[in-house]
C-alpha cells in the first residue's frame, strides 16, 4: 500500500506527464488517499485533464478538486459566442443528438438540457464542449430515457463486466430496482470503478445508476 507522500509523487509526475498542464500551476496535498488539488488554469479543458490524470494513479481513494478557472484575455469571449461555438460543436459531434440539447449559457458556464436515449449521448455531448474557449464549466442536465425495454439487465451487465479486462467481476455486485442499478462493492482503482459505471449504463433500458462503488487499494485479490 503506497504512502501519500508515495501517491503525492505519483500524482505531480502524472500531471507532469499530461502535455496541456503546467504541473507548477496546481497544488497537490494528500491525506489518507484523499487527493486535493488546488491552484489555477486558464480553462475548463485543463481542470478536467488535471482530474482525469489524477484518477490513474494507483492509490488514490478519491479526489477534492479545489482548481479555480482564471480565463486569460486572449481566451475571453462573450457569452453569444460561446454559445454559437457550443452549438456548431454538438452539430458535427457524430455520437450527439444536438436537435434534442437545450444551450444556456451564463459568464461562460454552460448549461445542457433536454432528453437523449443513451448514456453515452449525454456524456459525449460534455465532452464535445468542454475544451472550447471562455469555457469555465459545464453542468449537464441532459437526461436519459431509453426507447428499449429493460430485460434481463444485471445478467447483461455482468457478462459486460466479464469482457471487461479492467474489471474484476466478482468483487462487484449488481443490483436492479425498475429502471435503476445499484452497483456495490470494492475496486482497485477509479479507471476500473468507471468501467464498471459505463458498463452498467450501456445496458439497454436503464435511466439511472447508482454507484456505491468503493476505491480499496489497500488488498489485491487474483482469481484463477
Amino acid at each position: 500500500m503506497k504512502s501519500d507522500l508515495e501517491i503525492q509523487k505519483d500524482v505531480r509526475d502524472e500531471l507532469g506527464w499530461e502535455p496541456s498542464l503546467n504541473p507548477s500551476e496546481i497544488g497537490v496535498a494528500v491525506k489518507d488517499g484523499v487527493v486535493t488539488l488546488s491552484g489555477e488554469v486558464d480553462s475548463y479543458f485543463k481542470k478536467q485533464k488535471a482530474e482525469k490524470a489524477v484518477k490513474r494513479v494507483k492509490g488514490v481513494k478519491a479526489i477534492a478538486e479545489d482548481i479555480q478557472i482564471g480565463v486569460s484575455p486572449s481566451y475571453q469571449r462573450s457569452d453569444t459566442d460561446i454559445a454559437i461555438a457550443v452549438l456548431n460543436a454538438l452539430k458535427w459531434h457524430t455520437a450527439v443528438q444536438e436537435d434534442k440539447i437545450q444551450i444556456k449559457v451564463e459568464d461562460g458556464i454552460v448549461r445542457l438540457d433536454g432528453e437523449v436515449e443513451w448514456e453515452y449521448q449525454r456524456k459525449n455531448a460534455k465532452l464535445a464542449i468542454e475544451n472550447l474557449n471562455g469555457v469555465i464549466a459545464v453542468i449537464n442536465l441532459i437526461t436519459v430515457k431509453p426507447k428499449l425495454a429493460s430485460t434481463n439487465i444485471v445478467q447483461k451487465i455482468n457478462e459486460a463486466f466479464e469482457r471487461n479486462a479492467s474489471i474484476d467481476a466478482k468483487r462487484i455486485n449488481v443490483d436492479v430496482k425498475g429502471n435503476k442499478v445499484i452497483l456495490t462493492g470494492t475496486v482497485r482503482s477509479f479507471t476500473e470503478k468507471e468501467d464498471a459505471e459505463d458498463a452498467a449504463w450501456s445496458a439497454p433500458g436503464v435511466l439511472d445508476v447508482d454507484s456505491q462503488l468503493r476505491v480499496d487499494t489497500s488488498e489485491y485479490v487474483f482469481y484463477e
